[in-house]
């Protein structure tokens, strides 16, 4: 039933989303707006409010719930389009927003071209699971970074130093580097610290688990040297459907590796990427590009284009060329999902060795 403009016979419904309340706000087929009042933001609620309703065209902005309500809202029959907010400066810079007016704009974009308003792509239930999982673990390893570093901090307070070396190893260089006093200070944290360190690690063998059993195409992406359990399930479960996009590089501006356009005349200044999209999958991205690049990485054709645009070697060259290696990551790795291909390295620059 999806369509690119509604139809005379089919009334549409704008939905602004809120925690506890949702606002409605109707069009009839001649486009007249009537208010619909609020229904409570709860499956069953919405379930028996929409049940009632012929089947319509609904409108909402994509949100932390909006996945599920969506669903729910097909299952009864209707038309659902989940839109870009980014896309609908009606509603963000709008003088007078109010969640009444947002879903009286959203009813009447409803019955123009939702194709400009770049309606979002939503996930199934295995792959939300999947993404929950992953943004689960780097919650984890975010809030042992900040204990770790309010360690250290107390460290150099009382001028103790602690040596640097991998967080695993943390607890020893700790020991090793604080008086007894201090360390009976930062014991609690020092703990916190262990605990949450085995809990990612449960969540390293739940995501390496799920990778084999359930979504088995990571394997085709971790050929790739520097792409390993977490960066290839979130590839697979952020692209889920691979033949989605026309190109294999158009994955690059889904993700926000692109670069920004504000061309006017003859200006077309040099601007930094748009960042929009999945930001933890873009992150992992680029951090598989960082190990794409060092010197050790074995040669592939992914690691001499990033060399090629690193040639200034200042911090900012080699930061433009992780971003340019993670894009072109992107392209090989959705690529590889859509043929199930092996793999090559130097798949463009033949077996010549690197100069």
């Amino acid at each position: 039933m999806k369509q690119d403009t509604v139809s005379a016979a089919v009334p549409t419904i704008g939905l602004d989303l809120g925690d506890s309340v949702c606002t409605l706000c109707r069009a009839d087929a001649k486009g007249h707006l009537s208010d619909a009042g609020t229904v409570p933001t709860r499956r069953a609620a919405m379930r028996a409010y929409f049940a009632k309703l012929p089947p319509s065209r609904v409108v909402l902005e994509a949100s932390l719930q909006s996945n599920w309500i969506a669903g729910l809202l097909e299952e009864l029959g209707h038309e659902v389009h989940v839109i870009n907010p980014r896309q609908l400066k009606l509603i963000a810079q709008s003088m007078s927003k109010t969640d009444r007016n947002d879903a009286r704009i959203l009813a009447r974009i409803g019955r123009a071209d939702l194709g400009l308003l770049r309606p979002t792509y939503r996930h199934g239930r295995e792959s939300l699971k999947a993404r929950a999982l992953l943004n689960a673990r780097r919650n984890l390893v975010q809030v042992r970074t900040r204990l770790v570093n309010s360690v250290r901090s107390c460290a150099k307070v009382f001028g103790h130093a602690l040596r640097s070396g991998a967080v695993e190893n943390f607890e020893t260089i700790a020991a090793r580097g604080l008086p007894a006093e201090l360390l009976a200070i930062v014991k609690p944290q020092m703990q916190c610290i262990a605990s949450i360190a085995e809990q990612i690690d449960g969540y390293d063998k739940e995501i390496e688990r799920l990778g084999e059993e359930a979504f088995p195409q990571t394997n085709l992406l971790r050929q790739i040297h520097g792409v390993g359990p977490q960066v290839s399930l979130a590839f697979v479960a952020a692209i889920e459907e691979p033949s989605r996009f026309k190109r294999s590089r158009d994955v690059g501006p889904y993700l926000g590796l692109t670069p920004r356009r504000d061309q006017s005349g003859e200006k077309d200044p040099v601007l930094p990427i748009t960042k929009q999209g999945d930001g933890s999958l873009r992150s992992l991205l680029v951090t598989a590009a960082t190990h794409i690049l060092r010197k050790s990485a074995p040669d592939s054709d992914l690691k001499r284009h990033g060399q090629r645009v690193a040639k200034g070697r200042t911090s900012k060259d080699r930061g433009r060329a992780r971003v340019a290696v993670a894009r072109k990551l992107a392209v090989v790795m959705h690529r590889l999902l859509l043929t199930g291909e092996v793999y090559k390295p130097l798949h463009v620059s033949g077996d010549k060795a690197a100069t």
